[in-house]
């Protein structure tokens, strides 16, 4: 969920280091807060039940956090295309990681839930995990929206499609993957001047009122519209509602989607904070709550009446945001570089153009240093 961003990002440079090096702290700054409110939406869902306050909360946040992400992720991946380097990174980045903590949270769920049915099959994702498939998917094809003439209608077309065929079915979460998409196409299309644009103060004022309305609308919405439709699972047929709804609500949701995303970022610092480093871990801090929050759930974490109320619901919130924050640290990235960033390069040849660049690195006379 976020990879893609710190992958295309330079890591914040020395006072010595070259110009150009600089990670920018407004999309760092973005991909953490996002993050946070994955993370806080997650703990809602085994305590929204019957809170209709909670649930238009949870609406509204499901409207606009996974966009952002994937249009950030969609935006630094305007330059891949498939130098061998970049495909390396790629496997090594997303692929390998996918399998990893497929098949992590398969037996996590296996011993966790006491469910010996629960298989691990790389097939099917399960949670959290279909954001690395679709991301997968999505780089592979960049070269062809930066080709098409018009991509972003062509990738609306092909998801409005998806989301009136029921026959794709749940291998590779592939319904997720295609109406998705268009926020990933947005991102590969946008610019540094669009990003600037909604950053000004009139903007960021603008987003107060629209902001009000969401919530009112997502308090309204509860009782007359399925949260399914923000996940982008399932056809409109497999949610039991005519088929010409799915490709009315993929264009309905990517419209109120954007405002929101959009609004989202008017009010991210651009200047460098507290947690402007932890946006470059935001992938752990993804990947690692889930066994917290399903962890919390097998065991009954959720189940105390009191976590129902305002003030419980609050402590939730606040306890998920600082979990997620701790996962984004320095130190946990440490440990878990083996299986986020793995260094691989005993699987893979040497790229041609880099042997021969050692090679004329041999054969160049040696200069002798001065001390």
């Amino acid at each position: 969920m976020f990879r893609a961003a710190a992958d295309a990002v330079p890591r914040p440079r020395s006072p010595h280091a070259p110009p150009g090096k600089q990670r920018d702290a407004f999309f760092d700054n973005a991909k953490y807060l996002a993050i946070v409110l994955v993370a806080v939406a997650h703990s809602w869902e085994p305590l929204k039940g019957d809170s209709r306050i909670l649930e238009g909360l949870y609406t509204v946040v499901y409207a606009f956090h996974m966009p952002a992400f994937i249009v950030i992720s969609g935006f630094f991946s305007r330059s891949f295309d498939m130098r061998p380097d970049r495909l390396k990174r790629l496997i090594t980045g997303v692929a390998v990681p996918y399998v990893l903590f497929e098949t992590a949270y398969s037996l996590f769920r296996r011993f966790a839930d006491h469910d010996p049915g629960a298989e691990i099959s790389l097939l099917d994702p399960w949670f959290l995990t279909w954001f690395l498939v679709a991301l997968f998917i999505w780089r592979l094809t960049t070269p062809i929206w930066k080709l098409v003439r018009r991509p972003l209608p062509l990738a609306l077309g092909i998801a409005m499609l998806a989301s009136v065929t029921p026959e794709i079915g749940d291998d590779l979460d592939l319904q997720r993957v295609l109406q998705f998409l268009p926020y990933f196409v947005l991102g590969l299309i946008l610019k540094p001047e669009h990003f600037r644009l909604v950053r000004r103060r009139s903007m960021r004022i603008a987003a107060v009122p629209v902001f009000a309305a969401a919530l009112a609308v997502g308090w309204w919405a509860v009782p007359r519209m399925e949260t399914g439709w923000f996940y982008h699972r399932d056809a409109a047929q497999e949610m039991g509602a005519p088929w010409w709804t799915g490709p009315v609500m993929v264009l309905a949701l990517f419209g109120c989607s954007l405002l929101l995303t959009a609004c989202f970022f008017a009010w991210v610092p651009g200047r460098q904070l507290w947690f402007t480093t932890l946006g470059a871990g935001t992938l752990y801090g993804y990947l690692l709550h889930g066994f917290l929050i399903k962890g919390g759930d097998y065991w009954g974490w959720f189940d105390h009446a009191w976590l129902r109320h305002p003030a419980g619901e609050i402590f939730v919130s606040v306890l998920a945001a600082l979990a997620v924050t701790l996962l984004c640290t320095a130190p946990v990235r440490r440990v878990f570089r083996f299986a986020m960033e793995p260094d691989m390069d005993w699987a893979f040849k040497r790229d041609s153009a880099e042997v021969a660049r050692g090679r004329e690195q041999k054969a160049a006379p040696r200069e002798k240093v001065g001390v």
